[in-house]
């Protein structure tokens, strides 16, 4: 009231009536009155109501749960309401559970289960992140208890049915599962990730289970493994995409020993899962028992469970981002074209164990560089189903700084050499219908496996003609492998990216000469060198050469003979082959195209089935345009099988 006579003193007149001013300060007050009574209501909301946000902040309410908030969800809260259990579960979500485990016995109800599984979880992450050491409750008990309620709400007999997949409840009773299963096989208060699968008798927010770990093949298989991690406690950083399959079971890193021939160590991919044996009145009796299976995706898909095939969960990116946390792996390309004598010989890797039925696509990197460029492209296309199940990854590592033909020799030995021991029947069609894809000079490399010289690279290099050579049988064989190449007959298709046909434009003298004093190559090739370059006397060959030792830079000169000689002969018919160019800029590429390193007029090829450009620069492997004509390319591999199978299968 004093701000009221204070306003009405400085605004009133004396000249006006006593009725007046007591009807304006009258006025006065309904009006502030009313004001007042409007602020009030404003600044208070009403205690229910729905306020506009949005869609994400939405979805989150409604998708709340406790692996995403750490706190029950609304359904699991409407069941602990129901029994007045809901603030025994808030401050004692242990307790909580061992009072509804008995109200879940006595009903049957189907629902309580997941409420259990949820509760059971909320439990346990709530006792692991407890700071006091005496405290003898173990939270494995408690995530092994989420994974068992939430298979007997998933599995289990009961009076109710078992949640349609529309349910929301299904998927998270699935992730309550997988998550409370990995966690519970790992050390107690662990921060390693290391999972422990052995036979034992556990206990449970309840009672006891035993657990039992089913022999099987792949069991006997693993036992050999150095250590099983939970791929639910790694973040993915550094790839697109992580590739990971929706089903049951808990997801596993593989650390394999260390590889002599790599100096690395391996990783695969595993999925385990707890098969419960009875319902919860078995639980509660003692009569129920448990098997932990395990199964290596991605050649294992389902699991049956009953009369159903129950898709597996699986995680097919972690182990391969976890083995790219060797600092060693980061190194491989520079070392192997400075030293190729001093690292790893030339060989195949196999990501995943061999799979007869699935054709291989091997990679081939290029020049200063190694397996680990194809990371992204491998992952990518490991994310469609389709290829996933008809093909498998390999890759070829070799050391970039050897000469061209030594390097193209190794690729074709290394291929038909793994073929043979794989099937030496040939009776494998799927092993037979390879595809390889090379970038850069592993472009080079990956056309020498498809075609026929005859003697024209020979030619290019020796004016000498090879029946008159004065050499052994040995010496002759070595030549014939350089020189003479013959298409290997289970390479099917072949994509270029970046190859340099006609060489490289970055491959000049100056580059060469420095690139000769600082790359040491292993002796045998250089003794082997200095005896071709008697051969080549009065070729082009040996005045390009000048009898000086041979990289892989001079090997892809664009004023070298032999490689002019290999760019004129194209692949064989029963080989297609795709070009994949990289150009910078907007223009024609045809127009001085190029990519920093490779020309287009040099990389293009009149052979090639299909030609791509790619608006980027020479390392063209992560562009998302170049992943995509490579899945096209497999898929169209794989469509022009069935149709020349198609035929075969009429009666």
């Amino acid at each position: 009231m004093s701000c009221q006579r204070h306003s009405l003193t400085r605004h009133e007149s004396p000249r006006r009536a006593p009725r007046e001013r007591g009807f304006v300060s009258a006025a006065s007050f309904a009006v502030a009155s009313f004001g007042l009574a409007a602020l009030l209501l404003a600044g208070c909301a009403a205690p229910i109501g729905a306020d506009r946000v949005t869609a994400q902040r939405a979805y989150a309410q409604v998708d709340a749960n406790a692996l995403r908030t750490g706190k029950p969800s609304a359904e699991t809260v409407s069941t602990l309401h129901r029994y007045g259990l809901d603030q025994l579960a808030a401050r004692r979500p242990d307790e909580a559970v061992r009072r509804l485990h008995e109200k879940a016995v006595g009903t049957g109800e189907r629902d309580l289960l997941f409420a259990l599984a949820e509760l059971s979880y909320v439990a346990a992450d709530r006792i692991e992140r407890s700071v006091k050491p005496w405290d003898p409750r173990d939270a494995r008990d408690y995530y092994l208890g989420s994974a068992v309620y939430a298979w007997l709400f998933l599995f289990g007999e009961g009076k109710d049915a078992p949640p349609a997949p529309f349910d929301r409840r299904f998927r998270r009773a699935c992730d309550f599962y997988n998550y409370g299963l990995g966690l519970a096989l790992t050390g107690r208060r662990s921060t390693n990730a290391v999972v422990q699968l052995n036979s034992a008798r556990r206990r449970l927010p309840v009672g006891e289970i035993d657990l039992r770990l089913d022999q099987t093949e792949q069991v006997s298989q693993l036992g050999r493994c150095e250590q099983l991690l939970l791929s639910d406690q790694f973040r993915v950083r550094g790839l697109s995409v992580r590739n990971r399959d929706a089903g049951i079971g808990a997801p596993l890193i593989v650390l394999w020993p260390d590889d002599p021939a790599l100096s690395l160590r391996r990783t695969s991919s595993a999925t385990v899962v707890l098969r419960l044996g009875g319902s919860l009145a078995d639980l509660e009796a003692g009569r129920s028992g448990a098997v932990l299976e395990l199964y290596a995706p991605p050649d294992d898909t389902h699991v049956a469970i009953g009369q159903t095939q129950v898709p597996l969960e699986a995680d097919l990116t972690a182990f391969r981002a976890y083995a790219l946390n060797q600092s060693g792996i980061w190194t491989l390309g520079k070392l192997d074209f400075f030293a190729p004598a001093k690292r790893i010989a030339s060989q195949l890797i196999l990501h995943q164990p061999y799979a007869p039925g699935r054709i291989p696509v091997v990679f081939v990197h290029g020049t200063f560089s190694s397996p680990v460029a194809w990371t992204e492209m491998a992952n990518t296309l490991m994310a469609d189903p389709v290829l996933r199940r008809r093909y498998q990854m390999w890759t070829f590592i070799y050391g970039s700084g050897n000469p061209l033909v030594q390097s193209m020799a190794d690729l074709r030995e290394a291929l038909a050499d793994e073929v043979q021991r794989r099937d030496p029947q040939g009776t494998n069609t799927a092993l037979r219908q390879m595809v390889v894809i090379g970038h850069s000079q592993g472009g080079l490399l990956t056309k020498a496996t498809a075609v026929e010289t005859g003697d024209r690279l020979w030619q290019a290099f020796s004016t000498n003609r090879f029946e008159d050579l004065n050499f052994s049988d040995t010496q002759r064989a070595q030549l014939r492998r350089w020189f003479f190449l013959e298409p290997l007959p289970f390479v099917r298709r072949v994509v270029l990216i970046a190859t340099p046909h006609r060489g490289s434009y970055l491959s000049s003298g100056l580059v060469r000469r420095v690139a000769r004093r600082l790359v040491s190559l292993p002796r045998a090739l250089v003794s082997q060198g200095k005896q071709l370059m008697t051969l080549a006397t009065g070729s082009g060959s040996r005045e390009f050469f000048h009898s000086r030792a041979v990289t892989s830079l001079d090997g892809m000169s664009p004023k070298n003979p032999g490689l002019l000689a290999m760019a004129d002969i194209p692949v064989v018919p029963s080989v297609k082959a795709h070009s994949i160019i990289p150009v910078l800029g907007r223009g024609d590429p045809a127009d001085g195209g190029r990519d920093g390193v490779v020309a287009y007029t040099s990389a293009h090829v009149d052979y090639a089935q299909s030609e791509f450009i790619v608006r980027s620069k020479h390392s063209c492997l992560k562009h998302p345009a170049t992943i995509q004509e490579v899945r096209r390319i497999l898929h169209e591999h794989l469509e022009g099988q069935a149709s020349t199978a198609a035929p075969a299968s009429r009666p």
